[in-house]
């Protein structure tokens, strides 16, 4: 019994299709999705999302946050941005991730605290993308 997968973006629908298992970024850690699982929501950080077809991983797409809704018949990724993790650059993320580190730093010596949590998951963000094509090296 296969589970149906839709990821979505501001600008499209990226995926509609079922598969036997998806892996989620859920802001507390990954989270695997199961025909029947438990209904929940659950915000979404940057990383991937893995599509799976038996124990064989079919797609990867790469959301830099939003949420998911699970049933246990579903799961729907509403994501910030997403694209297929395989477009991703290493150096682009490596460029990312050291502007993201310096604008933090920045803010932190002048004090600009209400700026820090969107600073932090700028910098959460650019360390994902250079994780994953790290990994695709």
């Amino acid at each position: 019994m296969p589970i149906s997968i839709e990821i979505v973006s501001p600008e499209k629908l990226l995926v509609s299709q079922s598969v036997d298992m998806v892996v989620i970024p859920g802001s507390e850690g990954d989270l695997g999705v199961l025909p029947e699982h438990s209904p929940m929501i659950t915000l979404l950080r940057g990383g991937e999302v893995i599509l799976y077809e038996g124990e064989r991983v079919t797609s990867r797409y790469f959301v830099t946050g939003g949420f998911a809704e699970i049933t246990g018949e579903r799961v729907t990724v509403l994501a910030d941005t997403a694209e297929l993790s395989s477009a991703l650059n290493h150096a682009d993320g490596e460029r990312q991730l050291q502007e993201a580190n310096k604008a933090l730093s920045e803010a932190e010596k002048v004090g600009q605290t209400d700026r820090l949590v969107a600073l932090m998951e700028n910098v959460q963000v650019a360390q994902a993308v250079v994780d994953v094509t790290a990994a695709a090296h």
